[in-house]
């Protein structure tokens, strides 16, 4: 005698209907929107009145490995933009060959001035990770890591393509024709930045009044931008968060940030306030992600490019 079947047929369905979705997203996430590159465009009115604009393009977490000829092509591709100046927060290699590849997308932007910091994969390769770890706070650093060949790295921003080191550092350049000065930390996430030093660098580059003053930090945590804030910036830049990498599609928070930024500010721009003091803040997503977690989700790779415009 045969048994009647007790599953439930809606059950199997809906677990059917699940599972789809959750292939159809996998699908989506690992082999399509990770390389739906796009540009984010902003206009910041933070120069003295009657100033000509100034193009900022603004470059983050490229996680370089050498096989990503797409993404090198398309980060290539954005010097047609011709921007004035680059803001590099860092993170750009990804894999103990990575410069290889980066040398193919950043070559472009020879004779373009720039100011760059650097984020922990600028000076480790990246390790496996359980995924669901950044739910429980910000990640911890591995014992053990593959160190990346950060000297040739520096050698290659400075020397070839003439950008300047804010890691824990100021500088000034020139760009559209006026001065931009800049003052930067190394990677805060892994407590590189050296706050305590930047009064007195500041202090030494405003001898001049109306020029413009950036702050620029691959780590946003409210540590670096309060004092940003508090030594005078006009704007900050900022990197790390991969504007979450996986977000419910239309929510304006982010679900991580991998610091303690508030989540509604993980990616685009903002404004941060501090000492009665409002200014622009600008978190990139990034442009790739780490050759261990290879996926995006409601959360498309960006460059973002930034008019700096006379105030009203």
């Amino acid at each position: 005698m045969t048994r009647p079947s007790t599953a439930n047929p809606t059950a199997l369905t809906a677990l059917a209907a699940v599972g789809a979705v959750a292939a159809g997203a996998a699908v989506w996430g690992i082999g399509i929107e990770r390389h739906l590159y796009t540009v984010r465009r902003h206009e910041l009115p933070i120069l003295p009145t009657g100033s000509t604009p100034v193009r900022i393009l603004h470059l983050s977490d490229a996680h370089m490995a050498p096989w990503q000829r797409h993404r090198q092509r398309w980060i290539a591709g954005l010097a047609e933009l011709e921007p004035d100046l680059i803001v590099n927060t860092g993170d750009n290699l990804g894999h103990v060959d990575g410069l290889r590849g980066l040398r193919s997308a950043l070559d472009p932007f020879r004779g373009i001035p720039g100011f760059f910091v650097h984020g922990s994969n600028d000076h480790a390769a990246p390790s496996p990770r359980n995924p669901l770890r950044y739910f429980a706070g910000p990640s911890k650093t591995t014992r053990s890591v593959e160190p990346l060949d950060t000297p040739a790295l520096d050698g290659y921003l400075t020397e070839t393509l003439g950008w300047v080191d804010l890691n824990n550092a100021a500088g000034s350049l020139s760009a559209a024709g006026r001065r931009i000065d800049a003052f930067g930390v190394s990677d805060a996430h892994r407590g590189w930045d050296r706050l305590d030093v930047l009064p007195d660098l500041v202090a030494g580059l405003r001898d001049e009044e109306d020029v413009p003053l950036l702050g620029v930090t691959h780590a946003p945590y409210r540590r670096v931008l309060d004092v940003f804030c508090d030594l005078g910036a006009d704007a900050i830049f900022a990197g790390h968060t991969h504007g979450g990498q996986v977000r419910i599609p239309g929510s304006p928070a982010a679900l991580v940030a991998n610091c303690d930024i508030p989540l509604d500010q993980a990616r685009g721009l903002s404004t941060w306030s501090h000492g009665g003091r409002t200014i622009p803040l600008n978190v990139s997503a990034g442009l790739g992600h780490s050759i261990y977690a290879p996926v995006r989700f409601g959360c498309r790779p960006e460059a973002s490019l930034l008019e700096l415009t006379a105030r009203a």
